[in-house]
């Protein structure tokens, strides 16, 4: 017979797990299936091991700069081997710490196995065993898409899961793609010793950016000795002596290289769950559909974190368990619409994004007031000796709102914030014009940089 829980987690993801303490906390059963991993991509494949890679490329960079602030290093050396060891420690300790949080909810039961529908309440388990709920919320992620390059089966490529075993210095790293994941491993071997090419089809790097941030970027990996190709349209890969070789375009010569990372993008993890059995519609790139609560089609169906395609990142993830907790356990009507889409590309300086860039705003027409500085004029870089980048930041004439920003410069990332506060907030931008920011930081400059605003052009 079939065992009855009052929910059904499919996925140990960001949003997974706190949802099932939400719901055993409110005397609820609830079965949390994972075929894999717990914890998700951030614990194991993502957010926690490439941002513990990132730092210690960081270490070996600043090091190799020790000379610029007077301070003597010596040769700088890459024990990869200890490198791993540490970024697996971290990811061990974090899985293990979700892992430890599930088991001791009470109520809560933690099932491994491969999950799919037979029905709109049921789920079978490996084929083997059913469960069944009034409720069950997908939380199954995602996985890097493979392109279709002729060549590519015949040679050993890795993905972002791939790459984090590598235990040795890469002696040519070559890249497809130019995207955000692709750009932070770029840097990061870069740093760590290995040449780095990166090849990417279109005109530019990040091209949901605005030009002069993808231009930036640009610079940003070209001064550290990173080789960009763009414009690769007809790439093709073959094995060769050295590794592979790798024809970025008709005529062009070929790129030779130890190891190949292909980075181009990610899929749901959609297409094994039966969807169909349950009638749980999808989009033409198999996301689950959902409403602006999460809710799909089906009625007593959710759908949270990379598989609805409303953000891919573990804060939209965590954001998405949010939504569903309050709307259900809270009488409180939270809805995807309310949060600003915010996000960080984590090169060295990092990229903070919130809302819309400048070339959306001109696209729609509306009128606009831009301020942008550049990191040289912002007293904390200077004084750290990191003054690559700027800040730039789009308001509505009219409104007087933010409409965006783009902080690329040293601790992008964390300046961010104060601006995503103020548009969730839907204060105007004197909201922070106004404010008196502690000195020397860099987030002091952000006031200043509101107090420079002009007509968009």
């Amino acid at each position: 017979m079939a065992r009855h829980f009052d929910a059904i987690i499919v996925g140990a993801g960001q949003a997974g797990p706190p949802l099932a303490g939400r719901l055993t906390s409110a005397g609820q059963t609830v079965a949390v299936i994972e075929r894999k991993l717990v914890g998700g991509t951030c614990v194991n494949y993502g957010c926690i091991p490439t941002k513990t890679l990132v730092a210690s490329a960081h270490t070996a960079h600043t090091a190799r700069r020790g000379a610029e602030y007077g301070i003597g290093t010596g040769d700088i050396t890459v024990d990869m081997a200890v490198v791993k060891a540490r970024k697996d420690k971290i990811v061990l300790g974090d899985r293990s710490g979700v892992e430890s949080w599930i088991e001791g909810m009470d109520g809560a039961t933690l099932i491994r196995g491969h999950a799919r529908f037979s029905g709109p309440k049921t789920i079978v388990i490996d084929d083997d065993e059913t469960i069944t709920a009034d409720k069950i919320f997908l939380n199954t992620g995602g996985r890097a898409v493979v392109p279709n390059i002729p060549g590519l089966d015949d040679i050993d490529y890795l993905t972002n899961v791939g790459v984090l075993e590598l235990d040795v210095v890469p002696t040519h790293l070559v890249i497809v793609g130019g995207s955000y994941i692709a750009l932070e491993f770029a840097q990061m071997y870069r740093r760590f010793g290995a040449q780095v090419t990166v090849v990417e089809k279109g005109p530019r790097l990040t091209s949901r950016e605005d030009e002069d941030t993808s231009a930036a970027i640009k610079d940003i990996l070209e001064a550290e000795g990173i080789t960009v190709v763009l414009g690769a349209t007809g790439l093709r890969v073959a094995k060769h002596a050295g590794g592979f070789a790798l024809t970025p375009v008709d005529g062009a010569d070929p790129i030779i290289g130890s190891h190949l990372l292909v980075a181009t993008g990610r899929q749901p993890n959609t297409d094994d769950l039966g969807l169909v059995a349950a009638g749980v519609e999808t989009d033409a790139r198999g996301y689950v559909k959902t409403d602006d609560q999460l809710r799909t089609n089906v009625e007593g169906v959710w759908a949270m974190g990379d598989c609805n395609g409303k953000g891919a990142f573990t804060h939209t993830s965590w954001n998405d368990y949010e939504i569903v907790a309050a709307n259900l356990l809270d009488d409180d009507p939270r809805r995807v619409s309310d949060r600003v889409p915010a996000y960080a590309l984590y090169i060295d300086p990092p990229l903070g994004r919130a809302g819309l860039t400048v070339d959306d705003v001109r696209r729609s027409g509306r009128k606009a007031l831009v301020a942008k500085r550049p990191m040289t004029r912002v007293g904390r870089a200077v004084e750290k000796g990191e003054t690559q980048g700027f800040m730039k930041v789009v308001v509505d004439a009219e409104t007087k709102e933010i409409l965006g920003a783009a902080i690329l410069g040293v601790g992008g990332d964390e300046v961010i914030h104060c601006i995503i506060d103020v548009m969730t907030a839907k204060l105007p931008y004197t909201a922070i014009s106004r404010t008196m920011h502690i000195h020397p930081t860099v987030s002091e400059l952000v006031p200043t940089l509101l107090q420079e605003l002009a007509p968009l052009e």
